[in-house]
């Protein structure tokens, strides 16, 4: 039985990649590109989020990227970076999100005089805040904050220390993000050396932009999750096909059971994935990698969670699909293991399971 709109939202998720840049709403970026005296491409919200849409959905990755000259442009201040946390916070929490990791690279909010450490607290106030917020109406939420170092920049070993200091604050995890290929994994490895020393956990874009050997780096340097990894694939010969012949990259990654943080609909505008209905993910989960579901950039290419879940029952996904991957995501948490079985007992009771 096909599942409705409402009955998704109303299902648990647990969300691995999201990008705070990338999910602002469409009348707080006017509200604040206008007192900044900003340009936006539109000033009435509704046509501003289709314009970012059209141009996710272009085939254009230049297309794509000019919303986050926008988006980033209003998050250089504490009172706006604190707002934006807030609120992506309380639109998690409404469309039925418990459990969220939110990515940002600090050293892109730091043009309006802020420093590294100003950054993070002023997003963790705003996650803090958000979180108040949504239990006042009536919705439960956790959020831990993911800190990104741009992979094209130098600045990597600065990021992850500034993770570390703050792991007992608010941070769960450091990333390393922007343009994957050109930019390898070990061009970082100082670090990711810090990072294993502090016992941080990790996870790192791959396997999107470039292929199966990038995936094969963030695991060298230490990635216990992959964000998207979908062209994993490519290390599986006869991935199609009935006999699939697994390659070393992705016969760790299955064996070790790494989360995949997929964005269904973000991997076919980026172009790692040819369409919803041919996402490599599909077969990846069938052959038993741990397939996670993600929104990416909620603002940017037009998404929320429970309308992933949705593209994927339309493409034939069932709710012990869902269930499976959103369990999945729940045991890939940069939590401690008791929390992490907490979520997941919360979840399999949500889903009608009793107790985990």
């Amino acid at each position: 039985m096909t599942l409705t709109h409402d009955e998704i939202v109303a299902l648990p998720k647990v969300l691995l990649h999201d990008h705070l840049d990338g999910g602002l709403r469409p009348s707080t970026l006017i509200e604040l590109a206008a007192e900044i005296g900003h340009e936006l491409p539109s000033t009435d919200p509704a046509e501003l989020a289709q314009i970012f849409a059209t141009n996710a959905n272009s085939g254009d990755l230049v297309r794509y990227l000019e919303a986050f000259a926008h988006t980033c442009a209003v998050m250089q201040t504490a009172d706006n970076l604190r707002r934006v946390a807030r609120e992506a916070v309380v639109d998690l929490a409404a469309d039925g999100v418990i459990y969220a990791e939110l990515r940002y690279a600090p050293e892109q909010h730091l043009e309006g005089g802020l420093d590294l450490q100003e950054v993070v607290e002023a997003v963790q106030a705003g996650i803090d805040e958000g979180v108040a917020e949504a239990a006042e109406a009536g919705n439960t939420i956790r959020v831990g904050a993911i800190l990104d170092a741009m992979r094209h920049l130098d600045r990597s070993p600065e990021i992850a220390a500034l993770a570390i200091v703050n792991r007992d604050k608010c941070c769960v995890g450091f990333d390393i993000a922007g343009p994957e290929f050109g930019f390898p994994a070990d061009n970082h490895a100082p670090a990711f050396t810090a990072l294993r020393a502090a016992h941080m956990p990790v996870t790192i874009h791959a396997g999107e932009a470039d292929g199966a050997d990038s995936v094969g780096e963030a695991l060298f340097q230490g990635a216990r999750r992959i964000g998207h990894g979908v062209r994993i694939h490519e290390d599986i010969e006869d991935f199609d096909g009935e006999e699939p012949s697994l390659g070393l990259v992705a016969r760790h990654a299955l064996d070790q059971q790494i989360p995949l943080e997929c964005c269904p609909t973000s991997n076919v505008q980026t172009a790692a994935a040819p369409s919803i209905e041919n996402h490599p993910m599909h077969t990846l989960r069938d052959l038993g990698f741990a397939v996670t579901i993600n929104t990416d950039n909620r603002l940017v290419s037009g998404v929320s969670m429970s309308g992933e879940f949705g593209v994927l029952v339309q493409a034939g996904w069932t709710k012990e699909d869902l269930l499976e991957a959103t369990l999945t995501a729940a045991w890939g948490a940069f939590l401690p293991y008791e929390e992490r079985g907490d979520l997941a007992e919360t979840i399999l009771e949500a889903y009608g399971f009793g107790e985990a």
